[in-house]
């Protein structure tokens, strides 16, 4: 048995039992993936995959049972490399970070700008997606840190801490009726809405909002990020609905801004991270940069981990990180 064995198996799920895409993914040949399932079959001696000729339909009753083991098993070696680099003390490696539009925007810059001050050495690579893709990115280890409002908190094989709170706003351009009146959902439903998709950045508190109140409100465009919404407020197309954060006063000069909490109420945006990994100290480190309050005590706490002495840890500085807001 080998962890080439183990990966063929769990990558052949990943890509739908397509044996040529988990070939792809694993940088090998369609036949060799197959030889590796074959022979790591014979030696536990039963079939993990159903059959249709040579090709793969699904998994059979053992291979349901034996793949969280096979995949517990991979990330323990992860693991395990992961905790001889960090009591070597080495300070380089890489970082992944899943996020959506608006936290990679208008959230995260201050943060990436400290750490990348604090670990020179360590590669940080953002990859952008919804919320559903984001919690996928981490189930698959592609990501070690997620962020983002939505979703993160639905998957027990993640755990989701929560970083800041923050409110939409109503974005209009200048001499809009809007700026007039008290902000209600009514007024709003009177003119053409551009929001986010459904599923990103607070979209369900909006449409909860217009649901519980009987009303129903004009969406006439949707985006996954605050500035092509902005954009498209600016061409006279509707009424914008964005996360406070992404009306910025010095930039947006042909927007204004009416905060809309008491309308949809406040958001949280959480960070997670796999159940089970281990996270070398300079993961730590952006977490904490990002959200202050997220210490490697509150990480390790809510990892259920006992803290590794003299793990290594620059302490980021106070202040920083995504700006809190209500």
């Amino acid at each position: 048995m080998n962890f080439q064995q183990l990966r063929s198996v769990r990558e052949a799920v990943r890509c739908g039992f397509n044996l040529t895409e988990a070939a792809h993914a694993l940088h090998t040949s369609q036949p060799g993936v197959s030889r590796q399932i074959r022979e790591l079959e014979e030696e536990l001696g039963v079939s993990l995959f159903a059959r249709a000729g040579k090709r793969l339909t699904g998994l059979t009753s053992p291979g349901s049972h034996l793949l969280p083991i096979i995949e517990r098993v991979l990330l323990e070696s992860h693991n395990l490399r992961q905790a001889g680099q960090e009591f070597a003390g080495q300070q380089d490696g890489q970082l992944s970070v899943a996020a959506t539009h608006s936290q990679a925007r208008y959230a995260m810059p201050l943060a990436v700008q400290e750490f990348r001050a604090l670990f020179p050495g360590v590669k940080l690579h953002l990859h952008q997606g919804s919320p559903k893709q984001i919690a996928q990115m981490l189930l698959d280890g592609e990501a070690e840190v997620g962020i983002a409002t939505e979703a993160l908190g639905d998957y027990p094989q993640l755990v989701a801490l929560p970083c800041y709170r923050w409110t939409h706003s109503v974005i209009v351009p200048p001499g809009h009726p809007l700026l007039d009146a008290p902000l209600t959902l009514e007024t709003l439903a009177q003119y053409p809405l551009i929001t986010y998709d459904t599923g990103f950045t607070g979209r369900t508190r909006i449409d909860a909002a217009f649901d519980d109140s009987g009303i129903a409100p004009q969406i006439v465009l949707t985006a996954m990020d605050a500035d092509v919404i902005k954009t498209y407020v600016q061409l006279g197309m509707g009424v914008g609905i964005v996360a406070g954060v992404a009306y910025e006063t010095e930039r947006d000069t042909q927007l204004r801004a009416v905060d809309a909490g008491p309308l949809f109420g406040i958001n949280t945006t959480k960070l997670a991270v796999r159940r089970g990994s281990y996270l070398r100290g300079y993961v730590y480190a952006f977490i904490e940069a990002f959200a202050p309050t997220l210490t490697r005590s509150v990480v390790d706490a809510a990892l259920d981990v006992d803290p590794a002495p003299g793990a290594v840890r620059a302490a980021p500085q106070r202040g920083t990180g995504a700006p809190a807001v209500h």
